[in-house]
């Protein structure tokens, strides 16, 4: 694609240009619910809704704090891509080839970041504009909490995108000059499990059916219909889209959907304790005789989890991570953590297929790359190469001359073989048993919240014998 933006900054020009404009149509009907360019400087003091705004300062590090850790704990817990492979086989290579269309790859690529960013965004901003105070925090909360909770099953539970397992399907927005570059830099490849581009505008609707029937509002004469009519359209083209462009897997959407359910269902409930009572009242209810037995249980049994996880059935030496047959091309991302210690990289050749093995600079890939396809022929000459026979592998020391060095490593069946190869790729990175400890604490929060949920639930079920 010829344009001098990115992925990213395209879509976050694209949110802010089109911010006013939607705010104005789905506000048309209700223009006195508007607050003034004089009244926001205020309702943002008097809500105090710059917390919102460090909320998402903060997450912002919290997320590339979370993502630091994916690769080094890799090696530890390695993976689970054959075993939902197992269960659904190759069922995202006949959703890939229903349609073959070049315009049809660049919207849904182009929407595939855009809509998430949107829904993350837009949401707080529409509802401080609209003076709904509650659906502002929700709308905040939402995004911070189910992001918390997805944290161990990325970090823990890696499950590869299915462009890098399922043989014939292309990574169609992946590998394509204009989105590779902020990809690698961004994306771990194998966070599938769950699904947020499912799960966070699930719970935004949730959220809204609660404050519907919590308000006895008709759906059909509220004042935010047309939001969440958008967000509905957005789940049912992210439904296909996922799976189309070669990034998750079906059993990846329902996780994302019981997250969902926990995440709206924690986010109604601290969301008044908060406005009434700030932090104290969030800490409360977490240490509320009432939950805090389902709480402690979901920390022990989370921690039990990981614990079975490190070296665990995951880590199967005879399960590939990446497997590919014909012409197809992998790639994997090698991370910069050290500018002094090096990574020690390891490539197995776990199958029978003899695979060619390409380690180089990720800038000589980039203008190689166009909607799935990587001339792999071509970015040969800037890199070093190896041709591993079955069961062989080749282990090297990588370490990057500055911190945009990045490398990846190209894979591809060699001399085109019908038969399906299949790669395992190791990396001990020098700060894996430190990450291991952080990593351990990140997901506290979610087992947290998923117990808080547990502990709520129950207790809205038990008849109250007070009085």
């Amino acid at each position: 694609m010829i344009w001098p933006f990115g992925p990213y900054g395209t879509s976050i020009g694209l949110l802010l240009a089109l911010t006013t404009p939607l705010y104005l149509l789905w506000t048309r009907k209700d223009p006195n619910h508007r607050l003034s360019l004089r009244e926001i400087p205020l309702e943002i003091m008097n809500q105090r809704y710059y917390w919102h705004i460090l909320l998402y300062a903060v997450m912002f590090g919290f997320k590339a704090f979370t993502d630091h850790h994916n690769e080094p704990l890799k090696e530890m817990v390695g993976g689970y891509t054959h075993f939902i492979h197992a269960i659904e086989g190759n069922f995202v290579h006949g959703v890939q080839s229903i349609i073959e269309s070049e315009i049809i790859i660049q919207i849904l690529s182009l929407h595939y970041l855009f809509a998430y960013l949107f829904i993350i965004w837009y949401p707080p901003v529409h509802h401080i504009l609209s003076g709904d105070r509650d659906l502002a925090d929700l709308s905040a909360m939402n995004y911070v909490f189910i992001y918390l909770l997805a944290v161990p099953f990325y970090l823990f539970f890696n499950v590869e995108v299915t462009s890098s397992y399922v043989p014939d399907v292309e990574a169609l927005m992946y590998h394509d000059s204009w989105n590779i570059a902020f990809f690698t830099n961004n994306d771990p490849f194998d966070n599938g499990i769950p699904s947020l581009h499912i799960g966070l505008p699930i719970s935004l609707l949730l959220i809204h059916r609660a404050h519907l029937k919590a308000n006895g509002i008709e759906i059909s004469t509220w004042r935010h219909r047309g939001l969440d009519r958008f967000i509905m359209a957005n789940v049912a083209i992210y439904s296909f889209s996922i799976l189309y462009l070669g990034i998750h897997w079906v059993s990846d959407i329902v996780p994302g959907l019981l997250l969902a359910v926990i995440c709206s269902k924690t986010c109604i409930h601290i969301q008044p304790l908060l406005r009434e009572f700030g932090i104290r009242g969030a800490i409360q209810t977490f240490i509320d005789p009432r939950h805090i037995k389902a709480i402690v249980f979901a920390i022990i049994f989370g921690m039990l989890a990981i614990s079975v996880a490190i070296n665990g059935p995951g880590t199967d030496s005879e399960h590939p991570d990446f497997r590919m047959e014909g012409d197809d091309v992998r790639l994997d991302t090698l991370e910069i953590h050290s500018l002094s210690t090096p990574t020690i990289v390891t490539v197995t050749n776990v199958g029978d297929v003899p695979v060619q093995i390409l380690l180089v600079d990720r800038d000589f890939v980039e203008p190689l790359a166009d909607r799935g396809f990587i001339d792999f022929e071509s970015a040969l000459p800037h890199g070093l190469s190896k041709t591993l026979e079955g069961d062989s592998e080749w282990s090297f020391e990588h370490l990057p001359e500055n911190l945009l060095d990045v490398d990846v490593i190209l894979m591809r069946s060699a001399q085109g073989s019908n038969e399906i190869a299949e790669v395992a790729i190791l990396a001990d990175y020098p700060d894996s048993d430190t990450l291991l400890v952080s990593g351990i604490l990140l997901c506290l929060p979610s087992f947290g919240l998923m117990g808080l949920f547990v502990g709520h639930v129950r207790s809205e079920r038990r008849p109250d014998h007070s009085g």
